[in-house]
């Protein structure tokens, strides 16, 4: 949890969205083109599913703009989604009723390492996916 939340070795890929209904859609998208044109399309369902819900998370929690980075490096990809919020998100594991809940949960199942880094105004939340 204390990686940072981009590496200064990669190539980085940014999108800017306003935090609304549609940025999901937009930023999971941004992040399965961009891997498959970078040839790495093996990675875009689970870094596209990943992403939606830290950007879903965004929306529902804190209504700010979403700045998104995804960072390309040799042996990984690190997605990072950046808010205004300033509340770290508390993973836990909902109840098998509960229709939320599981964004986080999921996020750290599938990626290889994910963490949280604070900003100077709100925070990064990331996951990696090993190359």
């Amino acid at each position: 949890m204390g990686l940072p939340a981009h590496d200064l070795t990669s190539d980085t890929y940014t999108l800017f969205t306003p935090g609304n209904a549609h940025s999901a859609k937009i930023c999971r998208d941004f992040v399965q083109r961009t891997l498959e044109t970078l040839g790495l399309g093996l990675l875009g369902d689970t870094a596209a599913l990943c992403t939606s819900e830290l950007v879903t998370n965004v929306h529902r929690h804190t209504k700010s703009d979403v700045h998104l980075r995804a960072a390309v490096a040799t042996t990984h990809v690190r997605i990072a989604v950046y808010d205004d919020g300033d509340q770290l998100p508390k993973p836990r594991r909902p109840d098998a009723a509960e229709e939320s809940g599981r964004g986080l949960f999921l996020v750290t199942a599938l990626s290889d390492v994910c963490g949280v880094t604070p900003a100077s105004a709100g925070k990064g939340v990331w996951f990696q996916l090993n190359r």
